[in-house]
């Protein structure tokens, strides 16, 4: 797993969402995370549906974040589980072993080496800054990456308030992905502004 994460905004307009979507994946994005915290649950499942089936054509993971029984029920390709959702323990248990199953870690190590002995398929660090999106304290430093790579040995992603040039610094550091809302949702092109992100991992 590597390469541009794209998370989708709290958007109701399924339409719009299926077309930034789909742009982001012409423009190099390589998985796809549907999370709508505040969509009804048949919104949620038309909207999951549809990214699904957006996902095979491009033939790219879809992952679910937090409804563990919206992914098992659409056969999406996994999860993506917070620090205040059920165990990766749990979810593994639930998935079988052959689902992805992503943790969100924010700035702790030790988050990252227990979700690698409950079999999560990869960390998820951050905020490392601001997000137009997502409230929180910025906290993670930049060197857990470096300490990710000695210590977990499994691929990483950075998320939070992430532009191309804030990413720049971690993606040299050793981060394998860069989780990304607003930079592509809100771009003007988000083709474009995939594409720059997709060159941060061959410079």
């Amino acid at each position: 797993m590597a390469g541009l994460y794209i998370v989708t905004p709290d958007w109701d307009d399924t339409d719009r969402l299926l077309d930034v979507t789909e742009q982001a994946l012409f423009g190099g994005a390589n998985i796809v995370q549907y999370r709508h915290k505040t969509a009804s649950s048949s919104l949620r499942r038309q909207q999951a549906r549809a990214l699904l089936d957006l996902c095979r054509v491009h033939d790219k993971p879809l992952i679910i974040n937090d409804h563990v029984d919206l992914c098992v029920a659409l056969g999406a390709d996994g999860i993506h589980v917070g620090g205040t959702d059920a165990s990766v323990a749990e979810i593994r248990a639930a998935l079988g072993e052959d689902m992805i199953v992503g943790a969100s870690c924010y700035g702790d190590l030790s988050l990252a080496q227990c979700a690698q002995q409950e079999g999560a398929s990869y960390v998820a660090f951050g905020g490392f800054y601001p997000s137009r999106v997502k409230k929180y304290a910025v906290t993670t430093p930049h060197d857990i990456i470096h300490h990710a790579k000695v210590q977990i040995d499994l691929p990483n992603v950075v998320i939070g308030g992430m532009t191309v040039e804030y990413a720049r610094p971690l993606v040299k550091a050793g981060a394998d992905m860069v989780a990304v809302i607003s930079s592509i949702y809100l771009a003007d092109n988000p083709r474009l502004a995939a594409q720059q992100f997709v060159r941060l991992f061959s410079e």
